[in-house]
């Protein structure tokens, strides 16, 4: 048998070598730690928080924070015709809502009340009623609007004077 000359073997790190894999080892560990909180965080996305768990504490967003506040204070309903009143146009149509505009809603009786400018437009709007009610109760869930009530033009301001007779109300059957 013949002795086939054998590679080398290196040497044993040690000193400023064994500082630098240790090193490398280190930093790997970290690397490593940190990746892993990094998808803790992300699988939590609670943001910053109050302490070790969740509470009612912890800052939320602002959308979150009203929908919360909508819902604790039951003004579901309130603000969902809120929001019809701000797209009256689209629920109604831009010809119909040029001449006829939402001024309030009782919550309690569910009644929407609609002014318009004219009696002929009153009157056109008290026989789109029941459609309009079936439109917004589509809209915003079934009996949150039971009945709208349509009001003429005001008339103008009452003026008590010399010319004017105690009690006469002036063209009456004009304004609504």
């Amino acid at each position: 048998m013949t002795d086939a000359p054998q590679p080398p073997t290196p040497p044993e790190p040690s000193g400023v070598d064994l500082a630098r894999v240790a090193l490398r080892a280190a930093k790997e560990q970290a690397r490593a730690r940190g990746a892993a909180a990094q998808q803790k965080k992300q699988a939590r996305r609670g943001g910053l928080r109050s302490g070790a768990r969740a509470d009612g504490r912890d800052p939320l967003p602002l959308g979150a924070a009203i929908n919360r506040l909508i819902t604790e204070r039951g003004w579901e309903a309130p603000a969902a015709v809120g929001g019809v009143m701000g797209r009256w146009p689209q629920m109604v149509g831009p010809e119909v809502a040029q001449h006829c505009e939402p001024q309030r809603y009782d919550e309690d009786a569910r009644v929407l009340t609609v002014r318009c400018d004219s009696t002929a437009w009153a009157t056109q709007l008290r026989l789109l009623a029941p459609q309009l009610v079936a439109r917004l109760n589509a809209d915003l869930g079934q009996g949150t609007v039971k009945l709208i009530k349509v009001l003429g033009p005001g008339g103008p301001p009452r003026r008590y004077g010399p010319l004017r007779s105690p009690g006469s109300t002036g063209p009456g059957d004009t304004y609504g």
